[in-house]
């Protein structure tokens, strides 16, 4: 993993409303990056946030569309996690999630902060989590790049 080149972005987002749309599967995992992501939005100034849970990566693309065609969201940031099995699942999954998710963001215009992670083991997973130990934080990184997307938008 790669750290080098990574940008330092602080943004104000105040006034921004933003939806977390988490997937279920991988609870520790998940729960470093939902802590992430409501770090940013704290730090940012977020107030006006709403959370929806569904149950994998590979609903996230119709979970972010509904609430960007809603019109109720300035921005999207969407949590999942993949880790590769023995079967091409990890392959079909990864490449739904992130087609689906670009989809969304190109066609309605709603800036979506991609947080899947797509590993090859459970300790990659928690090394990207956030967690205590863990050396990146990408549910963190992905709700300031999705603030940082609208601010530029605008």
């Amino acid at each position: 993993m790669s750290k080098s080149g990574t940008p330092e972005l602080t943004v104000d987002g105040r006034g921004l409303r933003v939806a977390v749309v988490a997937a279920s599967w991988h609870q520790e995992v998940m729960d470093g990056l939902l802590d992430g992501a409501r770090r940013a939005l704290a730090e940012a100034g977020v107030e006006d946030v709403r959370e929806v849970r569904v149950p994998g990566s590979f609903e996230l693309p119709v979970a972010c569309a509904r609430l960007a065609r809603e019109g109720r969201v300035d921005a999207l940031v969407a949590l999942g996690v993949v880790v590769r099995g023995g079967t091409p699942h990890f392959e079909y999954v990864c490449q739904a999630a992130t087609s689906g998710l670009t989809q969304v963001s190109v066609e309605t215009g709603v800036p979506v902060g991609f947080g899947v992670l797509t590993c090859d083991d459970d300790q990659q997973a928690r090394d990207r989590a956030g967690l205590p130990g863990s050396t990146e934080d990408k549910g963190h990184e992905a709700t300031t790049a999705a603030l940082a997307t609208v601010l530029a938008l605008r």
